[in-house]
């Protein structure tokens, strides 16, 4: 967007904001506790003996609306990538090292179901920021009620809207290098339903050469009140994801013209060459019950199903498959006094029958090799969580895990293997102690157990690898958590040391046309780190300016380390993890005025980066400053509207997003967007109010 469009709509926005003489929409006053629903607790975040970093709407409502980068990234031990448009990567405490592309080793949940495929993989960039109205990341592994993972866990759920009332939503963003987001929706409710129905596009031309995105997504969502005790919910989605991937560079490249795609080089083709891309079309449907069963039980069920028609038009080859899954996941609770027990299970199962092509220039060519991989997971749970005398509290549960992958070869030649991996007891226990109303201390330790997923067994190599073992790490957190200053600074601090066994690295095969990567267990990593997240939100009078101000800062201390671990004839002991800062810092300013204009400003920085496992490379440190101002105006009594504009990095650092780790050639780089401006629009129409 041209930066003259920019000042023309700030300077009409603040001519706009003078004049409007319409209600405002005061915000509330953002003092009361934050519930925390992961783990089953339903407790004030300071109540609960672990770490989470709960995101509320005001959290989604303070950027851009086209991303949920920044949104996760404002949190300590959260850290979220986009290596070009469409193209995510999310690590938890460090998770990412196993992760050259996509989302691996964080479990995720969407509305209490697995959103995550039985294969481990989870296509997170399907959904459109409208689908998400909540979220919640437990950071370390969910052993207990969430299984199998080291880590961590992604809760997301949709909005549900008032019932009663029926409205219809829009939105619009509009921003630099072609960014375009339209969001239409409709909801309607009564006494027992309610629904929503909505349409997403998004679409972008990227920062860089071959990074055009378009994204089209239609949610339904709907909730049935059958009775007093018992509500019937469904969720379909149906998405059409299309993004280009424009590749990795070199130091000398992306210096030089940091907005190129990957080059040709040697024997392999350019990423324009090839038309490196991604086409992904998945339908998910699913249905769940919530049922009071009387006054001390209640039960959740609920299953699903997802179909993904797959293709990725690579630089070496080209992809093909059709991923075919289904699940269910239950959860009863008893709850007696202070006594709480949830137990329940999850099953899933994945069928995906792979064929790889020769690429020629973005055409499919002669098949390379035709195969089908099934996959299952499954797990039983138990917990309980009690109070104790002198104000403990005790949280003790456990799963047991089961994983198998079933690999099947027709071309070339017919081959069969099976890797049924052995059951695992998953504990975790954590104590919690209220010091007083406003102070808690807690410690924890979990065990988590995280099998290779089908993306690691099944790599860009095609060739099934049947020694890849699980990795295996013990977790030894505490914290301590609480508010000072009448509640209006609260604080979570929390320090942790993961000892994780058999990790699981990713390599290149530097023997092969276009040096596909691989993995092995390269041994063991000790990661100590320290997480402080802060906010202070003082007391204001009703003559005050403002009616809501809110500061807030995120501070991530990494000493992760390998251990144990040679890479060919080298020692890398002691060297630090790959693709992971040793320092992260993130702050934020929110301010609501009483005649409704706001502002959002957001500080980040990020420490340098060891890109290969020798620590010869590092990516820079870098820099971001991003702000957004609006206005909020409830337009003749029943149209709430949202006016805003903005900008990212408006330092115009030069930094790399998402970077290649081990990457063949030293192509390390994925240049991130300079400096760029947005203008959007949200207004929500109330049609009727019953």
């Amino acid at each position: 967007m041209p930066k003259g469009l920019f000042i023309t709509v700030l300077a009409f926005f603040i001519s706009f904001c003078g004049s409007a003489q319409q209600t405002r929409i005061d915000s509330i006053q953002m003092l009361d506790e934050i519930m925390v629903h992961a783990f089953e607790y339903e407790k004030p975040i300071k109540d609960i003996p672990t770490a989470v970093s709960v995101y509320k709407k005001r959290d989604f409502d303070r950027y851009n609306n086209t991303s949920l980068l920044p949104v996760l990234n404002s949190a300590a031990g959260v850290r979220m990538e986009e290596r070009s448009p469409g193209s995510y990567r999310l690590s938890v405490r460090g998770s990412s090292l196993r992760s050259p592309f996509g989302i691996r080793n964080v479990k995720i949940y969407w509305n209490d179901l697995p959103f995550t495929d039985p294969g481990g993989n989870t296509y997170l960039n399907i959904l459109d920021f409208s689908s998400i109205g909540t979220a919640e990341v437990i950071k370390g592994p969910g052993a207990s009620l969430y299984g199998a993972g080291t880590g961590g866990v992604l809760l997301l759920n949709s909005s549900r809207p008032n019932y009663n009332q029926q409205q219809i939503q829009l939105s619009t963003t509009i921003a630099d290098f072609g960014t375009k987001r339209v969001n239409v929706g409709f909801q309607n409710s009564s006494e027992k339903f309610n629904s929503t129905i909505q349409y997403a596009r998004q679409q972008s031309d990227g920062y860089r050469v071959q990074s055009k995105m378009r994204r089209d997504v239609f949610t339904v969502q709907g909730n049935l009140k059958v009775d007093t005790d018992r509500i019937v919910s469904i969720n379909l989605l149906y998405a059409d994801l299309y993004y280009q991937t424009p590749g990795a560079l070199t130091k000398i490249q992306y210096d030089t013209l940091p907005e190129q795609a990957r080059p040709a080089a040697g024997p392999n083709r350019g990423a324009v060459e090839q038309n490196a891309a991604i086409y992904n079309k998945t339908f998910y449907t699913a249905i769940s019950q919530e049922y009071q069963i009387d006054h001390h039980w209640s039960n959740r069920t609920g299953a699903y199903g997802t179909f993904t028609k797959f293709e990725n038009s690579a630089i070496r080859n080209y992809e093909r498959k059709t991923e075919q899954s289904f699940g269910m996941r239950s959860v009863t609770t008893y709850v007696i006094s202070s006594l709480k027990i949830n137990i329940g299970g999850e099953y899933q199962y994945g069928f995906s029958p792979i064929r790889i092509y020769d690429n020629n220039s973005g055409l499919v060519g002669a098949n390379q090799s035709d195969d089908e991989i099934t996959s299952t997971s499954s797990l039983v749970f138990a917990q309980f969580n009690s109070e104790l005398a002198y104000n403990f509290f005790i949280t003790a549960g456990a799963s047991y895990n089961f994983y198998t992958i079933d690999f099947n070869r027709l071309l070339p030649s017919t081959t069969h293997a099976k890797r049924n991996f052995t059951p695992v007891f998953s504990p975790r226990i954590a104590v919690l102690k209220k010091l007083t109303d406003l102070f808690s201390v807690y410690g924890s330790f979990s065990q988590g157990f995280s099998p290779p997923t089908v993306a690691d067994l099944y790599p860009s190599t095609a060739v099934f690898d049947q020694t890849l073992q699980p990795e295996r790490g013990n977790n030894f957190e505490a914290g301590i958590k609480g508010s000072v200053l009448n509640k209006s600074l609260t604080f979570d601090l929390a320090a942790y040391t993961f000892q994780l066994k058999q990790t699981i690295v990713s390599r290149r095969d530097t023997t092969k046309a276009g040096d596909p990567e691989y993995f092995i267990n390269a041994g063991s990593t000790v990661q100590k780190g320290l997480e402080v997240n802060v906010s202070w939100s003082p007391q204001l009078t009703k003559q005050s300016l403002f009616n809501d101000v809110r500061l807030w800062s995120g501070y991530t201390l990494n000493h992760f380390r390998f251990k144990d671990y040679i890479q060919g004839i080298d020692t890398l002991i002691g060297k630090k993890l790959t693709g992971t800062p040793s320092n992260t810092w993130v702050a934020g300013l929110d301010l609501q005025t009483r005649i409704g204009v706001y502002a959002n400003v957001t500080f980040n920085y990020v420490d340098r980066i060891p890109l290969n496992d020798a620590n010869s490379v590092f990516a820079n440190a870098y820099t971001l400053l991003a702000a957004r101002i609006g206005y909020r105006v409830l337009f003749n009594e029943i149209i709430p509207l949202d006016i805003f504009c903005g900008v990212d990095n408006a330092f115009n650092a030069k930094y790399s997003l998402g970077n290649d780790l081990n990457a063949v050639g030293n192509r390390f780089y994925n240049a991130a967007p300079s400096q760029n401006f947005f203008v959007g629009l949200k207004a929500n129409i109330i049609v009727k109010k019953r």
